[in-house]
């Protein structure tokens, strides 16, 4: 059979397959303040080549200066219902004072120029910017009938002081005479005071400032070269419903937090996918200007263990290029042909191996997966983290890598697999320089022909035998090799022993050629064996 038309590349699916189209929404978070300890309500938005974060202001719409933030508002309290507001916080707690709650149609409300989030800087003139939440319950129940007070938006109050829009609030302890920082004090501040005269209710005029809440972009990431993790950097501690977005100039969304394990999954899904999406766009460009042997497969954000490193950074985001002949590890994205050569570590793609060690790992289907894919106790307890795979190169170069999603894997596992083939096709044939028996030979891997050693001096052939002839090795881990050949004609088994400088990149070369040409052949069992895709999607 001539199989030496076939190009590998065009008998595997391209990886790219496994990505879902452009995601563009919008949705609440939380954003998690890793100094403080908060938790902020924001609002995401997302589009094809930005994620921005926005946040809630109140902004004057008319009737006033837009541009400040402070509100001076004249309360009147009502015979029912008082002021209409309730209160959280105090210094006491290291929090401001903040309106928690407004009843519908009472005086606050009336007002229109007040609002849940509101942080209380003046009663009556007076200053409460560092008061305790008694100080401030009590000028407010004492204030009269008339009350003036100024306010400024807390556009990152603390979460616990904040209500959800529409949502009442927990009420306060009847039993108590003294409101709690943590609960509202509607009870208190709205209840008859010692002023009993009912006043007018109060309502804006015509000449006053209208304002509203409103969500404001306050970060926009871009998404090309993004990172995306769940995980706490330099560690493989999971943050729960939790995941960072960074850009390519090291700009950080934050700590983004979701309700829901499925929110966020659904999230950190969407924004891959739309930087998947923009990688593939800008690799198809950079091809443009790239040889026909030089084109680039694959690329993208891993995240690799590092060897001998300490508890507190034991894994580093390292940028993975398959491009031409070679495998390109670096610490930043070339973003120019200039950055390439600059890369941290190339490996040959023909001497490295790639291994699937763990996937879409969960308490009810790690046992199946360590059945399935038979793993060994050495590398299921590496690390915590549930996507992984390893690169194993010539001299003992390791390396260790993880992603964050099972497709992410299976995209991974099939580039290497394309780019592998493809350099096999392209060279066709590899030689190295061996020893047996104290003669210096050279050891050929040909993609047509087989294995072929011969005396590096005549170049006369020694032996040769074809792929379909191997039928075992065994070697000592070190330099030395023993191949066991049947020979075609007498059905023998035949031994020959070589040894290596660099035993462990023949051998992988010798993998990438038999499985180059497996997948010339009978393509349809390459892709069977694919362990990412398969049994992410069994699962």
């Amino acid at each position: 059979m001539n199989v030496a038309g076939n190009h590998p590349s065009e008998l595997l699916e391209r990886p790219d397959s496994l990505l879902v189209p452009t995601w563009t929404k919008t949705g609440i978070a939380l954003l998690y303040n890793e100094e403080t300890g908060n938790t902020y309500d924001i609002r995401l938005k997302l589009t094809k080549e930005i994620l921005t974060i926005q946040k809630q202001d109140v902004v004057c719409i008319t009737g006033g200066e837009s541009s400040s933030n402070h509100r001076t508002v004249v309360l009147r309290r009502q015979a029912v219902g008082g002021l209409g507001l309730s209160i959280k916080g105090g210094a006491e707690h290291k929090v401001p004072v903040v309106i928690s709650k407004i009843f519908k149609d009472q005086a606050a409300d009336q007002t229109g120029m007040l609002f849940i989030g509101d942080s209380v800087l003046q009663v009556n003139g007076i200053n409460v910017e560092n008061a305790t939440h008694e100080e401030v319950v009590h000028l407010l129940r004492n204030a009269g009938d008339e009350v003036t007070i100024t306010v400024q938006y807390l556009r990152e109050a603390p979460s616990f002081l904040k209500l959800p829009l529409g949502s009442p609030g927990p009420s306060s302890d009847n039993s108590s005479r003294t409101s709690s920082p943590l609960f509202d004090s509607g009870l208190h501040l709205n209840g008859n005071s010692s002023n009993t005269a009912p006043s007018s209710p109060s309502s804006p005029t015509a000449n006053e400032p209208k304002y509203e809440k409103r969500w404001l972009d306050t970060l926009s990431i871009p998404l090309l070269m993004a990172q995306v993790s769940r995980y706490k950097a330099g560690t493989d501690k999971l943050r729960l419903n939790s995941f960072e977005v960074l850009a390519l100039d090291g700009v950080s969304s934050g700590v983004l937090q979701f309700c829901t394990a499925s929110e966020t999954t659904d999230w950190l899904r969407s924004i891959s996918t739309n930087v998947n999406d923009l990688t593939l766009q800008n690799m198809k460009m950079a091809n443009k200007c790239c040889a026909p042997d030089d084109q680039i497969v694959h690329m993208g954000w891993v995240c690799e263990k590092l060897q001998g490193s300490d508890a507190s950074q034991q894994y580093k985001f390292k940028f993975l290029a398959l491009k031409g002949s070679f495998l390109y590890i670096f610490s930043t994205p070339p973003v120019s042909t200039l950055d390439w050569p600059r890369a941290e570590t190339i490996h040959n793609l023909c001497e490295v191996l790639f291994k699937v060690h763990k996937l879409w790992i969960t308490e009810d289907c790690w046992l199946q997966a360590k059945l399935y894919l038979g793993l060994h106790q050495d590398c299921e307890l590496r690390d915590d983290k549930s996507f992984c795979f390893s690169v194993m190169a010539g001299n003992g170069k390791n390396h260790y890598f993880s992603v964050e999603l099972g497709s992410d894997l299976a995209v991974w596992e099939k580039s290497f697999q394309r780019a592998i083939f493809m350099e096999v096709q392209r060279s066709l044939s590899r030689t190295y320089t061996c020893s047996s028996q104290g003669k210096i030979l050279r050891f050929t891997i040909d993609f047509e022909t087989g294995f072929t050693c011969s005396d590096n001096v005549s170049k006369n052939v020694l032996w040769k035998y074809k792929f379909s002839q191997l039928k075992g090795s065994s070697d000592d881990g070190k330099t030395r090799v023993k191949f066991l050949f049947q020979n075609s004609d007498t059905k023998q088994i035949e031994m020959e022993e070589l040894e290596f400088s660099d035993l462990t990149a023949v051998l992988h070369c010798i993998h990438s050629f038999i499985a180059a040409k497996v997948a010339a052949v009978d393509p349809v069992f390459i892709n069977s064996q694919s362990i990412a895709r398969k049994y992410m999607y069994n699962s």
